[in-house]
């Protein structure tokens, strides 16, 4: 598909339509739009627009639709995944401008949020009136809650509150022609028709501009407990989650840690903890309730399953301050791997009980491959992030061999009933592996869907497909 660029005339019209203060071109403003948190690739847009209403999205969508200009959606720029680069240069809508909460509906517990508000800002409004908000991805101190819907984002307490499909009630969306649409209605049923709300959450930019947000809250639970298990190998630990479960007990949050993201989070954020020598992984398990008495019920329970299953030691969280320590173990594991070598990420996800497996699978093709790789993530819904290490792997093998690798990581994962990506999504980098999960009768279903929203292919090009 081939677009144009942006000439001198309609560089005029989109000043026109944002304000000359909204437009940037300068190459130094440009650069800080090429990238995300994606390895490490830049795409340079031509022009960045900050716009601040519906209306001016809409106007820019049009005359971006009538010139075949692309657009290229952006939030905070924190995704894994590629969906935020400007790949076919052209328009950039950067969506910074649109962070107000608009409302917080105590009555209907609802919110209606703008999409470039971030996600811990809303979770913060949200708990000061007793809700909770529990889509609360790793970047939650960054990252936009509109991004977190493009992208299916999820975060630990997926595990027991659903991820955020069970969260968005109804979209404004623009469409790239220009339209402005409501995807469907601020209830908690709906059966009218085709459900576009649901379609939109994890379209990544592809079928239209989010404007507006109505989010479901739920009543915050007013306790929680902490547990930090040590195991002495990863397959006792992962196949410890499953047996979580079976034993009748749901935890808010159940992570997995592997014992190198805990040394590099130690050597990165100066965290003192004592890493026992003997220690392969961890698990930290959360429950949270109202009743102090059925939650230390629930540790009981979750107690005798460790056991079971070789738990070196567990540590119980005591105070506040123990929480949130063993909390940033986890939460900035990402950026401290990333800041120790060459790596990339990949957002493997398969049914709970498999865990055990999928572990062993990526240690052998690493070992066939030559590389390392670092796994943690949300092992209480069955997504692992495998970092990928380059360690002594040469830049050849890197460049050329390591994709014979993921593919054989992809592949493990649909063979344990796993797919492609749990809330990172596909975007630009891993849309080559689309074909090994899906067959071109549902690749087809999915390009018929983005023609008939996007009948020119301006909007996000070259992502998913």
């Amino acid at each position: 598909m081939s677009f144009n660029l942006i000439n001198e005339d309609i560089l005029q019209q989109i000043k026109v339509i944002a304000g000359t203060d909204a437009v940037f071109t300068d190459q130094n403003d440009l650069e800080n739009y090429s990238h995300d948190e994606t390895e490490d690739l830049h795409f340079y847009p031509q022009v960045v627009v900050k716009p601040q209403t519906p209306e001016q999205v809409s106007e820019l969508l049009k005359l971006a639709n009538q010139n075949q200009i692309p657009v290229t959606p952006r939030g905070a720029g924190t995704g894994l995944s590629g969906g935020a680069l400007p790949v076919n240069g052209g328009l950039l809508l950067a969506m910074e401008k649109f962070n107000h909460i608009l409302e917080i509906d105590e009555d209907n517990l609802q919110a209606t949020v703008e999409p470039g508000v971030i996600t811990e800002v809303f979770m913060d409004a949200a708990a000061e009136k007793g809700l909770l908000y529990p889509v609360d991805p790793a970047s939650k101190g960054s990252c936009f809650i509109g991004g977190n819907v493009s992208h299916g984002s999820g975060g630990p307490r997926v595990v027991k509150y659903g991820t955020i499909r069970e969260y968005i009630l109804n979209l404004q969306v623009v469409l790239p022609t220009g339209e402005i649409i409501w995807t469907g209605a601020n209830t908690l049923k709906f059966a009218s028709g085709y459900n576009l709300t649901q379609l939109m959450i994890g379209s990544e930019g592809t079928l239209g501009i989010i404007t507006k947000i109505v989010v479901k809250l739920v009543p915050k639970p007013t306790q929680d407990m902490l547990l930090l298990a040590s195991f002495q190998t990863d397959e006792d630990a992962c196949s410890a989650v499953s047996a979580i479960f079976r034993a009748g007990v749901i935890p808010s949050a159940l992570e997995f840690m592997e014992r190198k993201g805990v040394e590099w989070v130690m050597e990165h954020d100066a965290i003192s903890f004592d890493l026992k020598p003997e220690v392969s992984s961890f698990l930290l398990i959360e429950v949270d309730g109202n009743n102090q008495d059925v939650l230390f019920s629930d540790c009981e329970k979750i107690n005798e399953v460790l056991e079971q299953h070789h738990c070196t030691e567990v540590l119980f969280a005591g105070s506040s301050a123990q929480k949130e320590e063993l909390w940033r173990l986890r939460r900035t594991m990402a950026v401290s791997v990333k800041s120790n070598s060459v790596y990339k990420e990949e957002d493997t996800v398969v049914p709970r009980a498999a865990l055990p497996q999928l572990m062993k699978g990526i240690k052998a093709i690493g070992a066939k491959y030559g590389f390392e790789s670092v796994c943690y993530g949300h092992a209480g819904d069955g997504n692992l992030h495998v970092n990928i290490i380059k360690a002594n792997m040469s830049d050849d093998d890197w460049n050329n061999n390591l994709k014979n690798g993921i593919r054989e990581i992809f592949e493990l994962t649909i063979s344990l009933g796993g797919t492609l990506s749990g809330e990172h999504g596909i975007g630009l980098v891993q849309k080559g592996y689309m074909p090994l999960k899906f067959s071109e009768i549902h690749l087809n279903l999915m390009r018929g869907i983005k023609k008939v929203f996007d009948p020119n292919g301006i909007l996000n090009p070259g992502k998913i497909f």
